[in-house]
């Protein structure tokens, strides 16, 4: 348990990230679907150059 508390703990920010990315893309596709699915790319597109320019602590 303790090592699920410390992966969730170094991944939170990551974790809170994508779910805004999958409520704001939800609730784009909730108004009209195409829009939904525009906005879930752009968001892991954004996602995954933020993750690159991270860097991290590996």
């Amino acid at each position: 348990m303790k090592a699920l508390k410390d992966g969730v703990a170094a991944y939170a920010t990551e974790l809170m990230m994508t779910a805004g990315a999958v409520l704001v893309s939800l609730g784009a596709g909730m108004i009209y679907f195409p829009a939904g699915i525009i906005t879930a790319g752009v968001m892991l597109l954004a996602g995954a150059v933020l993750s690159c320019l991270g860097g991290g602590q590996a």
